[in-house]
């Protein structure tokens, strides 16, 4: 019935009230932090940069496969079975037994409640392929195990990246997974995109190792570079201490030598390690190597059993910001390499918001003037409830401080057809009931009623498919649906609660008049 009782007139404006104003919180800032909401501009609106990230899973694999090697000879041992000529050549693992246990290792790794090769309960498929050619075992990662991995490994890198872009305190990045071995980085606003791909170039893998002078080392030794290549020195694979065991990292002035340096703190373990390696290391150089590159080789002169120290390297104050910022935020499980960047200016930002602008502007223009030229004063009325329907829509989108994007405009712009087209459909609606009813109120009234299947219809459809974009889509896809998808909501509230209380008001006082639509 066209029929609004005190309550309901009530809590419309109310509700109307509450998001124009949170809508306004847009164009005034606030001190309090309650009233200092706003919509975010995306990186098509405000420049920034946009880094697709891919894991080269490579090291992964050979490092797990080098670690298979120990388990699979511990794992044999207890069976008395001798495990010989064991190698790792081009991402598989090599070895072999006396003939009369091939059987053995057959059932080992075939068996479906297997320790050594699990994930047939869950998959229905082993961790590990077994393959025998020439008397020697082949063991390799099946497809399942491998895509496990690199969902492991995409799932450590993205936390890792988080946590690296979290502490430069880049405003509303926007990071999440493509495909199983990437991960898509968006920084708007971003006014140093250098800085970051270092950052996020680096794999931050840290080792405390000694310098040897030959290859009597047990671990066996590697030749590695310094930073900034200008010698290089022979240390020994044994790894002291690693950057898991740190605690903090901090960029510092050192107060003897003028020099800014980067101090860190070791939890217990690493505390312990740390100090037994300098008590019995006294007057040998204990390499810091990050990345397979020597930092510096201090020499040791004195135990160190703080559980602190310090990395110097001739820093300046920004490097030693960036080496302490990657160190606390731990290292990536494999590298990461940039296989598509891209970089929006401020200007061209700008340039995207004011053609979003004109284009709803005119939209709107040509909507208003239409609207009101075919329904005169429920034109009137139409053009009001879609400037209160627009701040809805702003008032939602800033109460969740969402993203605006170039493609979100483009839905703001999609919800203004859609508020008209509902309009469209009850006054036309409304016209037909007019031809048979005299009675204005009853007419009316019916075109509200008989025409509320047509715009559900038509509006839950549209919204089904904006859920599908929201959850299929990408970042900029993902922005037209969201604005579509409020927009819907925001449309069927202003259409049947504000236009109608409005068209009541009106035809109420005007009831006896001819042709009032």
């Amino acid at each position: 019935m066209l029929y609004f009782s005190k309550l309901k007139i009530f809590t419309i404006l109310l509700v109307s009230f509450f998001f124009i104003v949170v809508a306004s919180f847009n164009f005034f800032k606030f001190e309090n932090n309650i009233l200092n909401k706003r919509i975010n501009l995306g990186l098509d609106l405000q420049g920034g940069s946009y880094l697709l990230l891919e894991i080269d899973n490579s090291p992964v694999i050979e490092q797990k496969l080098q670690n298979l090697t120990i388990t699979i000879r511990n794992h044999f041992k207890k069976k008395d079975i001798r495990v010989r000529n064991i190698r790792l050549s081009d991402q598989k693992l090599f070895f072999s037994v006396d003939e009369k246990f091939k059987k053995i290792v057959f059932d080992e790794f075939k068996d479906e409640e297997s320790e050594l090769n699990p994930y047939y309960p869950r998959f229905k498929s082993h961790q590990l392929d077994l393959i025998e050619e020439e008397n020697f075992f082949i063991v390799s990662y099946s497809k399942q195990g491998i895509v496990k991995l690199k969902t492991s490994s995409q799932d450590q890198a993205l936390e890792i990246v988080r946590r690296r872009i979290d502490e430069i305190g880049t405003n509303e990045p926007n990071i999440l997974k493509r495909g199983n071995d990437r991960i898509l980085v968006e920084l708007p606003g971003l006014d140093d995109p250098m800085r970051i791909k270092s950052l996020l170039g680096k794999t931050a893998n840290l080792t405390f190792r000694f310098v040897t002078s030959g290859d009597e080392d047990s671990f066996g030794v590697e030749k590695l570079k310094f930073e900034d290549d200008s010698d290089d020195a022979v240390v020994s694979k044994r790894i002291i201490l690693s950057g898991d065991n740190l605690l903090d990292a901090q960029p510092r002035m050192d107060a003897e030598t003028n020099e800014t340096v980067v101090t860190f703190t070791l939890d217990r373990v690493g505390a312990k390690r740390f100090g037994k390696a300098t008590s019995t290391g006294i007057g040998k150089q204990l390499a810091i190597v990050l990345d397979n590159k020597i930092i510096s080789a201090p020499v040791i002169r004195d135990t160190i059993a703080s559980g602190s120290g310090q990395i110097s390297g001739g820093f300046t104050f920004q490097s030693a910001t960036d080496l302490a910022l990657l160190l606390r935020s731990g290292a990536l499980p494999a590298p990461l390499n940039i296989i598509e960047e891209r970089t929006v200016g401020p200007d061209l930002g700008q340039d995207s918001i004011n053609a979003g602008i004109i284009a709803l502007i005119i939209g709107f223009l040509l909507v208003i003037i239409f609207i009101f030229v075919k329904y005169k004063i429920f034109g009137l009325i139409t053009n009001f409830t879609l400037i209160v329907n627009l701040l809805f829509l702003i008032g939602i989108l800033t109460i969740f401080e969402a993203t605006l994007t170039l493609p979100g405009i483009a839905g703001i712009i999609l919800t203004v057809g859609m508020a008209v087209d509902a309009n469209v459909l009850i006054f036309e609606r409304i016209k037909e009931e007019l031809k048979n009813e005299k009675n204005n109120l009853i007419a009316f009234d019916s075109g509200y009623t008989k025409s509320r299947t047509a715009i559900f219809d038509a509006n839950i459809t549209t919204l089904l498919a904006a859920i599908i974009l929201f959850f299929m889509g990408s970042g900029p896809i993902k922005g037209f649906s969201l604005t579509l998808g409020v927009g819907i909501f925001t449309t069927l509230f202003s259409v049947y609660f504000i236009a109608r209380l409005l068209t009541v008001l009106y035809v109420s006082k005007n009831k006896n008049k001819e042709k009032l639509i």
